[in-house]
């Protein structure tokens, strides 16, 4: 399995616009712990799309595919506690949040073609 190189690329742009939404959170101890939540499962996705590109079996695929949808999930919480706890203007992460739930839905729509094959 290659996995899809559009999604590889978006899922390691993705990860690159949030380490610098990180970089550029105001330094209270609110945004750092929510930022910090927010860099570990925004870069996680990356990683794990691309280890679901090596994925030796549909099983192996279907399991890093579930983890990447989780991931996305919980960057989209940690965007959305950002903006409704007033730590970021909601317009600073219109984009971003568009293509996280893009990325979401494009994923379950993988996991979904793969589940149907079996």
């Amino acid at each position: 399995m290659s996995g899809n190189p559009e999604l590889r690329d978006r899922t390691k742009k993705f990860a690159l616009r949030v380490i610098r939404l990180f970089t550029a959170l105001p330094n209270t101890d609110e945004a750092r712990v929510i930022g910090k939540q927010l860099l570990r499962s925004g870069t996680s996705v990356a990683a794990n799309y691309r280890e679901a590109c090596r994925g030796r079996s549909d099983a192996e695929l279907l399991s890093k595919l579930g983890i990447v949808e989780q991931e996305l999930d919980e960057s989209l919480l940690w965007m959305e506690l950002l903006v409704e706890s007033g730590i970021i203007p909601p317009a600073r992460l219109d984009e971003l949040r568009k293509e996280g739930d893009e990325l979401l839905s494009m994923t379950v729509a993988s996991i979904k073609t793969l589940k149907s094959r079996r």
